[in-house]
């Protein structure tokens, strides 16, 4: 299990109140009890609150559970979420990943405990006693930022908004809202009067993700536009747009990025799939985790101080379809990126079905069509087909879950027992696919030669956890600038 240092320390907290510190942002809720409101630490308000007058929560959720209402001022959902619950790898930070992607509103309490292989009793007792806040607390408190989001980002009519952030009726919706927020649903999307964009290729929802500067968004974007099935995605130097695999069917993402902030152009089989698309694109962007933290704690080697200054603001590059990214990793071994794409592409073309909604793009075949699925033909060795085919059957049959998440320990022993599959392909499946942010490549060869460059063990030094995937990344941007 991965862990982090948490900045939860109340006294630490209220200095970072104090001098306004936007890197708390999103790591901390501050309820002000002589006003009955919640900000985030960056709080702009002119006057700060006494200690006395401040109670620290570890989520927005604890807070609005205490009775505190969103500050107008500093609007704290607004900030991109806590990098502790996006890393962690214990039920708390696997139950709030599902949260984030809508679990409660598609499968209840009863259905996360039960993928979660807890008991109801023990999951409400676990989040009440680290996050302050109970499952339903924590849904509530999403489905009211995504809410938000929507009414003050999106195009869609109001009464949408209620279905797409998932609350059951519009009374839940207007009382939640005026709860939180203090304002009503109208008040919020203030004088916006845009139409709804519907039409038979599904629902199509523009909304803005934020994330925490710096952002090297070129290096990025090159990465996601560089790797991957042809056919699924598309992009150039400032656009991708790729698939997306949702419960309630297909789905397209068109993301953007100008002065750092993201834009995600969303087109859906169903609008109950909208808050696990924002949550599969912000996974695919590494969108919550706080960079500035991350070269803090990194900086402190002497070794790396190079590469951070290089690679500052670099991101992990995610996944959206765990499947497809493990197929991927499989079929790059050994080979270039050029030479894998080409390869995918023609799995792309013989066993993906065309996109419903964009018949430009195809959908990656599924663990069930490529569990025995003739790839003869294709260029694949008949070693990677036999991997290929054992992966896909273990997915289809459940025994492996490629799902963000998965327990990372217990899903790499599980590939590792898989025939052709290796610590490369376990660690590239690791830190993408399961989002492990504490991955060293160091059988890469491209991160070998740099860690030998730097004078660096192939570990690393141990001062760098539980960061190292973000060393990973560093070098991979830090050569290909080289190169360029």
């Amino acid at each position: 299990m991965n862990e982090i240092a948490t900045p939860i320390d109340d006294d630490r907290c209220y200095r970072a109140m104090q001098s306004r510190d936007a890197r708390f942002d999103g790591w901390f809720i501050a309820g002000i009890t002589s006003t009955g409101i919640y900000c985030r630490p960056s709080c702009p308000a002119p006057v700060r609150p006494k200690r006395e007058n401040v109670r620290i929560f570890p989520t927005a959720a604890a807070a609005q559970s205490a009775g505190f209402r969103s500050c107008k001022r500093c609007r704290p959902d607004a900030s991109p979420g806590s990098p502790e619950w996006t890393v962690r790898d214990d039920l708390v930070g696997r139950a709030m990943r599902l949260i984030e992607s809508g679990a409660v509103d598609r499968i209840g309490v009863a259905g996360l405990a039960g993928q979660l292989a807890v008991s109801e009793r023990h999951l409400h007792r676990l989040l009440v006693e680290h996050l302050g806040a109970t499952p339903i607390a924590l849904a509530r408190a999403h489905r009211g930022n995504l809410a938000r989001i929507l009414l003050e980002t999106s195009s869609m009519p109001i009464t949408d908004v209620a279905w797409a952030a998932g609350f059951s009726s519009v009374r839940q919706f207007n009382d939640t809202i005026r709860s939180i927020y203090d304002r009503t649903p109208s008040q919020l999307r203030a004088k916006r009067r845009t139409e709804a964009s519907a039409s038979e290729t599904g629902i199509a929802v523009s909304v803005r993700l934020a994330s925490r500067g710096p952002l090297d968004a070129e290096w990025l974007l090159g990465f996601l536009n560089g790797h991957g099935a042809p056919g699924t995605m598309s992009g150039d130097s400032d656009h991708h747009q790729r698939v997306l695999r949702l419960h309630g069917g297909p789905g397209l993402v068109s993301l953007s990025v100008q002065d750092e902030v993201w834009t995600a152009d969303f087109q859906l089989t169903t609008i109950a799939d909208l808050a696990e698309a924002i949550a599969s694109t912000r996974r695919l962007l590494d969108l919550d985790v706080d960079p500035e933290w991350v070269g803090e704690h990194l900086g402190a080697d002497p070794l790396l101080a190079p590469e951070l200054r290089a690679g500052v603001g670099v991101r992990i590059p995610g996944s959206t379809d765990g499947f497809a990214s493990a197929v991927g990793t499989i079929v790059g071994q050994q080979v270039s990126v050029a030479g894998a794409r080409t390869l995918l592409g023609r799995i792309v073309e013989r066993h993906g079905e065309t996109h419903p909604l964009d018949s430009a793009f195809r959908q990656f075949p599924t663990a069930e069509v490529l569990a025995d699925a003739d790839l003869d033909g294709l260029g694949l060795t008949n070693r990677r087909i036999a991997t290929i085919g054992a992966l896909a059957r273990a997915i289809a049959s459940e025994e492996i879950d490629l799902d963000p998440v998965a327990d990372r320990d217990r899903t790499a022993s599980q590939l590792l027992a898989l025939p052709g599959v290796g610590p490369w392909t376990v660690n590239v499946i690791r830190m993408r696919v399961l989002g492990d942010p504490d991955v060293l490549l160091h059988n890469d060869l491209v991160i070998a030669r740099e860690l030998a460059r730097i004078g660096a063990t192939e570990n690393g030094h141990a001062q760098w956890s539980p960061w190292r995937s973000y060393v990973t990344a560093m070098l991979w941007a830090t050569v290909g600038k080289r190169r360029a």
